[in-house]
Parts: C-alpha cells; structure tokens; sequence
C-alpha cells in the first residue's frame, strides 16, 4: 500500500505567538517550528499499517524552507520519504489554498491513502482533509480513532459525541486521525541517521502546476483587518495582614462586585 502523511510545521505550543507587522500574518520565525502534534498521530498510524502488511510512506509538506525540518522528523520516525512544497508564492494561504495545493501535490502520485491529523495547532479548522478528499475526487474518513485497511477497503471508527459512527469506502480515500488512536513513537537514533539518507523533493509552485492565482495572501477569503499586542498582565494588590487581613480581603472583593 502506497500512503502518503500529509504533515505540518507550527509553532511551538509553548511559545509566545505573534503577527507580522507587514502583512498581519502568523510570524512564524519569532517561534521554534515543530511537528504539529496531531500530525505524529497520522505519521505513527500510517507506519502501523505499512508494517502489518507491507508497502511504503511518503511525507507531504507546504511550508517555508525550514519545514525540512518536519520532513526529516518523520523520516526518522520510519517514513521512507518526503516531498516539500515550498515557494515564496504561498505565503498567507488559507484553508482553501492550502487544499488546492496540496490537492495538486498529491494527484496523480497513485497513493491508495492520505492521511493527516484531525486539524493544525496553529488555526485549528479541521477543514483542510476534507477540502482535500473532494479535490482529487476520492472518499473521506475523518476523526478516525481507529483504522483498519483490508485490501482495497478501509474501515474507521469515527469518534463522536456519543462514542463511534463505523465508517467504510474504498481506496484511495483521505483519512484524518485524532489522538486517541495510538501513541507516537519516538525517533531512535538509528532512525536519526537513516532519515538523513532518505530522498525529499523539493518542488516549487510551478513544478506543481499550480495556479499562482489562487494561492497567497492576495487570495485568501478572509485576512487580518487590524491587532494590538496584548497588554502585559498587570501586577496584583498586595495584601499584608497586620491582624486585619481578613477585612482588607473583603473590601477588595466587595470593591471589584465578588461580593
């Protein structure tokens, strides 16, 4: 089986995030870049299938220059290649170009599955799977807390509110994954070394085949009208307790309406 994990590069959760004072777009270089978490999910759930039977695992990329970072963590997790999509052209792209792109990158590769995670970190839309599966034309499994392939069928779990939907089609078809279905393994340092030999190409805009038209900031349906920095939290009242502490407490919650 042919699958291919569509993966990207975010922002540190950890880290402060900011805009561009340019464009009022993510800044992504004022954060370290990392692995969207719900993407390992994918990454690991497409290696188990590879592994339970055999085929191979290609990872998928639209991002600056250093999203080869993503790639090659992936690579060392066990995928036996990648492929990045990187152009100046697509700085600013939303859901909308993000899938057409994507949709361009993937077609006519004979993947038989396209996983991704369930959404991104960093805009937390989990329409871009979906937006995916209906541009090549092919079926979606979305939210799949568990997965089973047989032969050229593929069956889901899909987690909802009230427990699971049992979801089947045929291959090829976009899954989504969300992080119940497994736990990601660490890359070991063997993995590490390997993935430094491993093949990633690197395409462009045009070598896609790609309209420019359609993609970037220009083209986006919605964009940032305006932002303030938020303001720095403001220090605390203090409150020293010279035998009378308790009553000072109250006059400051009855002042703010508490009580």
């Amino acid at each position: 089986m042919k699958i291919a994990v569509c993966v990207k590069q975010v922002p540190d959760t950890w880290a402060e995030k900011k805009l561009r004072a340019d464009d009022s777009t993510l800044d992504r270089e004022s954060a370290d870049g990392v692995m969207n978490e719900l993407d390992e999910y994918a990454v690991e759930e497409a290696l188990r299938i590879v592994e339970a039977g055999e085929g191979e695992v290609t990872i998928v990329t639209m991002g600056p220059e250093r999203a080869s970072e993503t790639v090659r963590k992936a690579l060392s997790m066990g995928a036996d290649a990648g492929v990045h999509l990187v152009d100046d052209a697509l700085h600013g792209s939303d859901a909308l170009a993000t899938s057409e792109a994507l949709a361009k990158v993937l077609s006519g590769r004979g993947f038989d599955l396209i996983l991704f995670g369930s959404e991104s970190t960093d805009a937390r839309m989990s329409v871009v799977p979906a937006m995916v599966a209906e541009r090549l034309g092919v079926a979606q499994l979305t939210f799949a807390q568990k997965v089973t392939v047989s032969g050229g069928a593929i069956t889901i779990e899909r987690a909802t509110d009230y427990g699971y939907d049992t979801v089947e089609a045929a291959t090829p078809a976009v899954v989504s994954v969300v992080e119940k279905i497994n736990e990601p393994r660490y890359p070991s340092f063997k993995g590490i070394m390997a993935a430094k030999k491993k093949p990633v190409e690197t395409i462009s805009v045009a070598d896609a085949g790609i309209d420019q038209s359609v993609i970037g900031a220009s083209a986006a349906w919605s964009a940032v009208v305006d932002f303030a920095v938020r303001l720095p939290k403001a220090a605390g009242t203090v409150v020293t307790d010279e035998g009378d502490g308790g009553v000072k407490i109250a006059e400051f919650l009855s002042a703010q309406k508490f009580i």
